[in-house]
């Protein structure tokens, strides 16, 4: 089961004037839920994903995933960062495997993982292209593939299309979506973008700015696939909205419609 149980978690950055980036998150991602979480820059976003991940430890409170409790990296979990960070020397294809060689699986079993995922980018024809050859979209294609090459349970995902152009940040939504579909992988999405988060998915959490408390969690209608016209998600934007107006900073946020 590849879910997590957050319970208090708080995060303090030490120093002479001491930061408190979170405090007190209580949460439950289920197994196979597509979590979305926004907020305003600074509140804490991408320091919680990186909790999750195991590359940081919170000040106080315990993470348990598939019932253990957390306490570091796991091949089970993997991040897409905004910026994909390819090794400008390495193809298309030897990033994607980095990990799977790194691991020594046998180079067949590589191969045929790398390029089930390529193709499931759209990546297919680009295998010995190098980074400096694909546009900005592409790259994060093939971070993703990366991630995935990989068996992760889970995919955590630091705002991965923030960027990318307007119509290229769609179209990945829509491939995101897709694999999702087929994978059956347990995602946590940061974006600080209401649209984004809302169109992916299952359930939306909003944090408060710094320190970042949960402030509201919104569920999204079941139904699949969906337009991003529809009704009831332009609803659910107007209530976070709504919400956002709520919190007496909000002249420090920063989301983007």
């Amino acid at each position: 089961m590849a879910g997590f149980s957050i319970n208090g978690v708080s995060k303090v950055y030490g120093g002479a004037s001491p930061t408190e980036t979170l405090s007190n998150i209580d949460l439950t991602i289920k197994d196979g839920e597509f979590l979305s979480i926004l907020g305003p820059s600074g509140c804490g976003k991408s320091t919680l994903l990186e909790i999750l991940a195991g590359l940081q430890l919170p000040t106080s409170g315990d993470i348990y995933f598939d019932g253990k409790k957390l306490e570091g990296p796991d091949k089970k979990r993997g991040v897409v960062f905004q910026d994909p960070s390819l090794y400008p020397w390495r193809t298309v294809f030897q990033n994607v495997e980095l990990g799977l060689e790194i691991g020594r699986e046998a180079k067949t079993d590589r191969q045929a993982a790398v390029q089930k995922y390529l193709d499931m980018v759209g990546l297919r024809g680009f295998e010995h292209k190098y980074p400096h050859h694909l546009s900005g979209g592409m790259k994060q294609r093939a971070g993703l593939a990366r991630a995935l090459a990989n068996s992760p349970d889970v995919l955590l995902m630091d705002e991965p299309f923030g960027a990318v152009d307007h119509l290229t940040r769609l179209q990945l939504q829509d491939d995101l979506l897709n694999i999702w579909e087929v994978e059956k992988k347990t995602v946590v999405f940061v974006t600080h973008d209401v649209s984004e988060a809302v169109f992916l998915g299952d359930r939306v959490v909003l944090l408060t700015p710094r320190p970042g408390r949960i402030h509201t969690i919104f569920q999204v209608p079941d139904k699949r696939l969906r337009k991003r016209d529809d009704i009831a998600l332009l609803k659910i934007q107007n209530d976070i909205y709504a919400a956002i107006h709520d919190v007496k900073t909000q002249e420090h946020l920063e989301f983007t419609i």
